[in-house]
């Protein structure tokens, strides 16, 4: 390496481990743990593992740590185990929030909405909700094969639950919110052609389908106040044909920059139809069978698994070239995300005039990767992208297979 390239290097280094503003939040460098479903909240219920996990986190060096998929009411849950925002679990935050400020990071909590993807057997009616009337694969084997499309008494209740939630986690000590514009949830589902086939006004045009997320973050801003930090996790692609695409989510993010909220954490996939396409590397169909409760499931993913559940190759920072463009078309901050292992990558991720950059699996297997890092410890993270990380969420919490 060249002295230039050296001094380049070093100065990108420093950009990225020096304090960096989110919002009214500053945070001590720009590395943030992106949401990843724990499943450390048993009965829906934050556990001390879930505590441990973030303090460990917080720790290892992040700027921020991202709570994973916390729904906005009990309907929202995509299975009953799932936690949602409610009065009896601030307690358990809180200590969690603590715990991760006493370790030098920040701590944000994702806030969500499954809309149709459910199998959640304590939904009343047993009828999940979506933009419009839908066949739900996920819950059919729990009795719950249809979706109905919402009233607009749904829609104005969801952007209420929204705000409440987001104001609940304020006083819970978490320093942002997170809300879920991707991976198919109930607002992708509304942003994507795919799935929102309405005719009214939150259905057709790219505005139209903004709407309901539009008035969602309307509404949290109202309730946070105008210098908590408020960001949306939304899609580059859905990943499908007939799903949302590179030039519409430009003008998602477009949008989002109008609203004023403070970052946007750049992202793909629709959980419900092609889960690895967020992952990326090898799909550990036997692990998943294992671990899965319902014995009509394992037969199922035994039979059909490797037929419906694609294998998506990996490479290091996979949606940079996506990414990029929506880069060049917005001013706001950007999270990139997606296949950053090494301290290489962050360094791309600053070249590339990223604000912060998310990491995943590399800090489910190196929960101290950032502080090795900057002590010139580590370059990058011994994640193999395996993913049997995900199927071990579903056994007892999410953890790297490799320990």
């Amino acid at each position: 390496m060249s002295e230039a390239s050296r001094a380049a290097s070093a100065e990108l280094r420093a950009k990225l481990f020096s304090p960096a503003d989110l919002g009214g939040l500053r945070l001590r460098n720009r590395i943030v743990k992106t949401a990843t479903y724990e499943g450390m909240s048993p009965g829906g219920i934050p556990s001390p593992a879930l505590i441990k996990h973030h303090r460990d986190l917080a720790s290892g060096g992040v700027g921020m740590t991202t709570v994973a998929y916390c729904s906005v009411s009990p309907h929202g849950r995509t299975f009953a185990e799932q936690m949602y925002m409610h009065a009896e679990i601030i307690p358990a935050l809180r200590q969690l929030t603590d715990a991760v400020h006493g370790e030098g990071a920040a701590v944000s909590i994702q806030l969500g909405h499954c809309g149709f993807f459910s199998k959640n057997s304590e939904l009343a009616g047993r009828r999940p909700i979506a933009p419009s009337f839908t066949v739900n694969q996920y819950g059919m084997m729990a009795g719950m094969p249809f979706a109905r499309a919402m009233t607009e008494d749904d829609l104005t209740k969801v952007i209420e639950e929204f705000g409440t939630a987001a104001a609940m986690a304020r006083d819970a000590g978490f320093d942002a919110v997170e809300i879920h514009l991707g991976h198919g949830y109930l607002l992708s589902q509304f942003i994507s052609p795919a799935t929102n086939r309405r005719r009214d006004r939150w259905g057709g045009s790219l505005d139209n389908r903004m709407r309901l997320p539009l008035a969602v973050l309307a509404r949290v801003r109202d309730r946070v106040g105008a210098t908590f930090p408020i960001v949306a996790k939304t899609n580059l692609r859905d990943g499908f044909r007939g799903g949302l695409e590179i030039e519409e989510a430009i003008g998602v993010v477009e949008r989002l920059e109008g609203a004023g909220i403070d970052a946007v954490v750049l992202s793909g996939g629709f959980t419900s139809r092609n889960p690895f396409y967020l992952f990326r590397g090898k799909r550990p169909l036997r692990e998943m069978i294992e671990v899965e409760k319902s014995r009509l499931q394992k037969l199922t993913l035994r039979l059909f698994g490797a037929r419906v559940i694609k294998e998506y190759p990996f490479q290091e920072l996979y949606f940079l070239d996506l990414a990029r463009r929506v880069r060049q078309a917005v001013r706001m901050p950007l999270v990139l995300l997606g296949g950053a292992l090494s301290l290489e990558n962050l360094e791309t991720a600053m070249r590339e005039g990223f604000d912060f950059v998310a990491m995943g699996r590399a800090l489910i297997a190196d929960p101290d990767l950032i502080g090795r890092m900057q002590r010139g410890e580590a370059p990058r993270s011994r994640c193999t992208s395996c993913n049997k990380c995900v199927a071990e969420m579903d056994r007892n919490g999410v953890r790297c297979v490799l320990d």
